[in-house]
Order: structure tokens, then C-alpha cells, then sequence
């Protein structure tokens, strides 16, 4: 399993720890105002593990990045203008960001997106073309069936795929350590470990939304 040294953390690209914060922090005040006629997740608190990530793994152009609800730092590291990003959400679409002719493939179901970013490395294997796949998914998504089938495929035929699991202790307001009844990741000590990404973090904004009128 591979782990993030925050000691070491540097901007992917042009897009820095603050270009990060300032956006969702704008993005709140928009959704604090009812433009936003849909559920917006807003996340702070991994930034710096995203930026060494991309940085780190080089993903380019040429790499898919999939994500689910809470995607915006994504879109942002992958290279969409923010100004795109921006106008997506507020048309309602912040969890499920989708921006084709970058790369970047988002889902608002859990799960919904492990099979079809496994099936993009094995396509990109077998044709031979540059680029790799990445998942990310939070705590619970990695406790998942389909993401144990997804990482279990990729690694016994060494696709070009990576799972990043971001990892803030709860799916919604459960507890996913005390949900499962252990202390960590079912892929802890597996041979799986080679596949994925894993990091902690606490994020600084509700599950969804501001907190101020509904949870789901």
C-alpha cells in the first residue's frame, strides 16, 4: 500500500493547497445563497495528499481520473479551468462531475464507477495506449464488494489501474472502522495493497452540503 509523506507535499501543476480551499470556500458561499438547486459535498483537509498524488503518480493528459460525489479537488488537479468547474456545479452537477475531454469521470452513486474505470485499463492494456486509470472512493466505497472485485482484477492482470482510498473515518455520519468491526482497511496486509493509494484525513465541512438543513 502506498502512503502519503505530507512532509514533502508540492503543487501538481498550477493548482496549489490555497487554489484548493479558496474554491470550495467560494463554491460554500454559493450554496449558503440557494443558487445551487442541487447537493453540493464539499471537502478541505486533503488537499495536500491530492496535490503530492498527482504530483507523484505524474497523471497526465493521457490518465483517466474517476471520482464520486466530492470531486471538485479532482476536476481542479486534472487540469478543467476552475471557471468550468465552477459553472458544472452550479448547474447542479457537483457529484457528478464529468468532463470528458479531460479524463474526468465522475458518479454520484457509490461503487457505480469501479468496473467501468477497470475496464478502461484493461481497454488501454490491450490496445496498447499510454495512460492509467485512477479511482478514487472514500473509507466505506473501499469496503465495498465491486471495489474488492475492481482491485482484485487489476492486480491479477496488472492493469494500468490505481485505487486511491481518501479516508475520513465515516461514511456519511457512521463510523466505517466500528461498521465493520475492525480497526482497519480489509486490504491491510494483502497482496492488494500494491494497487491502491491510502491516506487519512478529517474533513473540515459536513457530509454534504453546510450542515444546516439535511443529511444523506
Amino acid at each position: 500500500m502506498l502512503t502519503q509523506d505530507k512532509n514533502h507535499m508540492k503543487p501538481a501543476g498550477n493548482i496549489t493547497k490555497e487554489d484548493i480551499v479558496s474554491f470550495e470556500k467560494e463554491i460554500a458561499d454559493i450554496f449558503a445563497t440557494g443558487a445551487i438547486r442541487a447537493p453540493v459535498h464539499l471537502r478541505s483537509g486533503r488537499e495536500e495528499a491530492l496535490i503530492g498524488i498527482f504530483r507523484d503518480h505524474k497523471i497526465g493528459p493521457d490518465d483517466y481520473v474517476f471520482g464520486y460525489w466530492d470531486s471538485h479537488e479532482l476536476a481542479l488537479l486534472k487540469g478543467v479551468p476552475r471557471e468550468t468547474v465552477k459553472q458544472a456545479i452550479c448547474e447542479g452537477k457537483s457529484i457528478s462531475l464529468c468532463f470528458p475531454e479531460y479524463k474526468v469521470l465522475c458518479s454520484g452513486i457509490a461503487g457505480s464507477l469501479m468496473g467501468t474505470a477497470t475496464g478502461v485499463a484493461w481497454a488501454l492494456k490491450r490496445q496498447k495506449r499510454a495512460g492509467r486509470a485512477f479511482i478514487f472512493c472514500g473509507d466505506m466505497s473501499a469496503e465495498t464488494g465491486i471495489f474488492h472485485e475492481a482491485v482484485k482484477y487489476a492486480y491479477n492482470f496488472d492493469l494500468p489501474a490505481c485505487f486511491i482510498v481518501c479516508d475520513n473515518g465515516v461514511s456519511v455520519m457512521t463510523d466505517t472502522r466500528a461498521t465493520w468491526g475492525n480497526p482497519d482497511p480489509w486490504f491491510v496486509g494483502t497482496k492488494y495493497e500494491k494497487k491502491i493509494i491510502y491516506f487519512k484525513y478529517v474533513n473540515g465541512y459536513p457530509h454534504s452540503g453546510l450542515g444546516k438543513l439535511i443529511k444523506f
